[in-house]
């Protein structure tokens, strides 16, 4: 229904894959990701699957992200959320390589379910230095200010996920 209403417009549909916390397996979210687009998603935001990460089971966190981009077939892009509360620096760095290797157009700080952390400038500005120009960053999670977004902007995020959408944009 959203892609019909919006059709013709500039703004995306989206939708999340592996929420809330992206310990759905692979084969489940390969299907959310197929049946979002088949419903006319634009961008699909994946969590990644954390217990992976902290087992440091690469491989299935690779094939985890690869599996969802593929199953996009070239249509949507895919915004991985990384989570980045949860993660130690060098698991950042690492699942931001993979997921770039994997063709994820974003690196997504948070999904705003897990844990009570937010996007960092520290964590931005690590996966605009981790990723080469072709993947975006998208701060999400605790931005209230139009203040908190300049920062995020200097750090390398070209996106940004907030509740506070109007005080954000209005400044007040």
């Amino acid at each position: 229904m959203v892609a019909d209403k919006l059709k013709g417009s500039k703004v995306h549909t989206g939708t999340v894959i592996g929420f809330p916390l992206g310990a759905n397996t692979t084969n489940i979210k390969v299907l959310e990701t197929k049946e979002a687009v088949e419903n006319g998603a634009q961008e699909v935001d994946m969590v990644i699957n954390i217990g992976a990460v902290k087992d440091k089971n690469w491989d299935y966190v690779e094939k985890d992200i690869q599996s969802a981009v593929d199953a996009t077939g070239g249509k949507a892009a895919v915004k991985v959320i990384i989570e980045t509360h949860a993660l130690m620096d060098d698991e950042k760095v690492r699942v931001s390589k993979i997921a770039e290797k994997c063709g994820a157009k974003f690196i997504k700080t948070c999904s705003g379910f897990y844990g009570t952390g937010g996007a960092t400038v520290e964590d931005v500005a690590l996966i605009r230095k981790t990723v080469g120009p072709n993947v975006l960053v998208k701060a999400s999670t605790g931005i209230r200010t139009r203040e908190d977004v300049d920062k995020f902007i200097v750090a390398g995020a070209v996106r940004f996920g907030s509740s506070a959408g109007p005080v954000v944009v209005n400044g007040n």
